[in-house]
């Protein structure tokens, strides 16, 4: 199970950090990765990041202005958002992937477990 929170209305060029705890299995050996979805668009790859925390991988949209990490002791991954954008707006999920490698992060369809989302909100 993975339970995202984190999320807010903040203004442009502000910051969040999102979390998603994750209880039930083996966290620390899961690829685990953040989707975004808007309103009326389509679910995209947002960040990624390997069991071990040595690889990850980031959408064009948000390199340099969103890192990714994660604490295996605590169950929980992060997303530190910074520089937020009003097209940074939609719901944030975490997802979780047993066994899957890097290489397939940003393949949704893969990943087993998801949380509910949190949504994050960027006025300008």
């Amino acid at each position: 199970q993975l339970q995202a929170c984190g999320g807010g209305l903040v203004q442009a060029g502000g910051s969040l950090r999102l979390s998603c705890v994750a209880s039930g299995g083996t966290f620390s050996t899961f690829l685990m990765v953040w989707f975004r979805q808007a309103p009326g668009k389509a679910r995209e790859f947002v960040t990624g990041i390997s069991w071990s925390g040595g690889s990850t991988s980031y959408a064009d949209s948000v390199k340099g202005r969103f890192t990714i990490s994660r604490d295996n002791t605590k169950n929980t991954l992060y997303l530190q958002m910074n520089s937020l954008r009003p097209e940074d707006t939609a719901v944030y999920y975490c997802a979780a992937g047993p066994g899957v490698g890097m290489i397939f992060a940003r393949d949704a369809g893969r990943l087993n477990y998801w949380g509910q989302g949190t949504q994050v909100t960027v006025s300008s």
